[in-house]
């Protein structure tokens, strides 16, 4: 089954490895091709979090992920088609290595396999600074690795001079492929970074605005957007049609229920929610707050919208500026993001902090996430926080990163006992708990071991999960506020 968008021209920006340039190429491609009045559709290969805001930046759309672990091979086609609809291109950022997946899962969660389940063209960005005529010999390694992996172009970045073009360009042609575009070192549009990756778009301002417009020029004075623009019309129709966040919910099996430990009580009778969706009136909404802001960036785009779906008035607060939950709350989302950088303010807000207490002690569903974990956490390096979970946080030296596969080991508002997720963890944080609380998870790697908070209505973890791999939970958190 396809959909009327199942054509859309696409690319795939990938590269050799790590730190080649894919965040600029990508970026400024996708401002430059905006600024030429095209409507650009912007992805990113992966968990990531950060270079999804840039894209935001440069197209005036949202920015989506398409990761083949957490959501599922399956998946990725439908979910790029639904960010696709209506644009008149796709730029997709790949991620780490153009071959480099999930430790150990082969090419599982690869831009490789991405680009594949995409039937899209790649082209390969290449860190050219320390090397002339051996360029050949990698591109030719990449193109010849995976022969359903279609390079249909080079972009040479961080060319020295006209000879070292020119040596480039030389070496490039023995392989056959077309070199698309070459970018000068340029350092006006390095974007700063620190522990966990770039600075985010939200904190950066007009610095921001001004990096990515510095990207679209050097792309296009530097690339030939007439032939990118070709290849990418290359690609032919996807044989699937768009997901659908209403469609989803209701194809979604229900979450599982409990099983009882010997000599305990039988459960009562299930949560309309394991039933199926209900039809809505606009008076059955619920209103999920959400939290937003420069220290709350990390969020899906397809949460709010299966919420949207299963009957939820979705409401943006920042938990920096605002001193109070949205009037008439009745459930909490509170994503990742770098609360750490912003301990100082988050804890002065008083108000928002009492309130968000007092919900969570109402029995109203919260769910958090890594930085909304730490934020309802009693104190985060020192520093007061939201005191609905007893435990307490601090930065830490070490970095936490990797896929995992989880089950839920306790019922919550989020999830079923038994409900089983991937997802993704990646902080530099730990959370010392108190007592009193449930784990959220249970995870068998890199380590057997159970992880999170289950307490009340609050489910609060370090894993990020992709909802679209199991809506269910989204239609769960919302009966979850009708019944609360």
């Amino acid at each position: 089954m396809t959909s009327p968008d199942s054509g859309v021209p696409r690319l795939v920006i990938a590269a050799p490895s790590s730190g080649s340039g894919k965040t600029t190429v990508a970026t400024g491609l996708m401002a430059a091709l905006t600024g030429r009045g095209l409507a650009v559709s912007p992805h990113k290969v992966g968990p990531d979090y950060i270079d999804p805001g840039y894209h935001a930046l440069a197209t005036g759309r949202v920015g989506r992920n398409l990761d083949a672990y957490l959501c599922g091979p399956e998946l990725v086609g439908p979910l790029f088609l639904h960010g696709a609809r209506g644009c008149d291109i796709a730029v997709v950022e790949g991620v780490m290595g153009l071959y480099d997946g999930a430790a150990g899962e082969g090419e599982l969660a690869s831009t490789a396999q991405v680009a594949k389940l995409l039937r899209a063209p790649v082209v390969l960005v290449v860190d050219a600074s320390s090397q002339s005529r051996s360029v050949a010999a990698l591109v030719h390694g990449f193109v010849s690795w995976d022969p359903e992996v279609r390079i249909g172009g080079v972009i040479l970045n961080k060319v020295a001079s006209d000879r070292h073009e020119g040596l480039l360009r030389e070496a490039v042609d023995s392989v056959g492929v077309p070199v698309l575009g070459v970018l000068r070192r340029a350092a006006r549009v390095e974007t700063p970074s620190r522990h966990l990756g770039l600075v985010p778009v939200a904190e950066r301002g007009a610095e921001a605005v001004e990096a990515v417009a510095a990207m679209a020029a050097q792309v296009t004075d530097g690339c030939d957007l007439e032939a990118l623009d070709a290849l990418a019309r290359g690609a032919g129709a996807l044989p699937c049609a768009a997901w659908d966040p209403g469609e989803a919910l209701v194809s979604s099996p229900p979450p599982p229920l409990p099983v009882p430990s010997p000599g305990a009580a039988a459960p009562g009778p299930p949560l309309s929610v394991l039933d199926g969706p209900r039809p809505q009136t606009p008076d059955g909404l619920k209103r999920v707050a959400v939290a937003g802001g420069a220290a709350f960036t990390f969020s899906y785009a397809e949460h709010t919208e299966l919420l949207t779906a299963a009957g939820a008035e979705v409401v943006t607060f920042d938990p920096l500026r605002d001193e109070e939950l949205p009037e008439g709350t009745a459930g909490l989302v509170i994503g990742g993001g770098f609360p750490e950088v912003y301990a100082s303010e988050l804890s002065a807000n008083e108000g928002l902090r009492k309130s968000v207490a007092e919900l969570a002690l109402s029995g109203a569903p919260v769910a958090a996430e890594c930085a909304g974990l730490l934020y309802l956490c009693r104190e985060l390096d020192g520093l007061p926080m939201c005191g609905v979970l007893d435990a307490s946080a601090r930065m830490s030296e070490r970095l936490t990163l990797g896929y995992r596969d989880a089950v839920a080991v306790s019922d919550s508002a989020l999830a079923g006992a038994g409900t089983r997720m991937r997802g993704h963890e990646f902080h530099r944080t730990v959370v010392e708990p108190g007592a009193g609380a449930a784990p959220a998870w249970g995870m068998r790697a890199p380590v057997r071991r159970v992880e999170g908070f289950v307490e009340r209505g609050v489910h609060a973890s370090y894993l990020h999960t992709h909802w679209a791999a199991e809506p269910g939970v989204a239609r769960r958190f919302v009966e979850r506020c009708r019944t609360s």
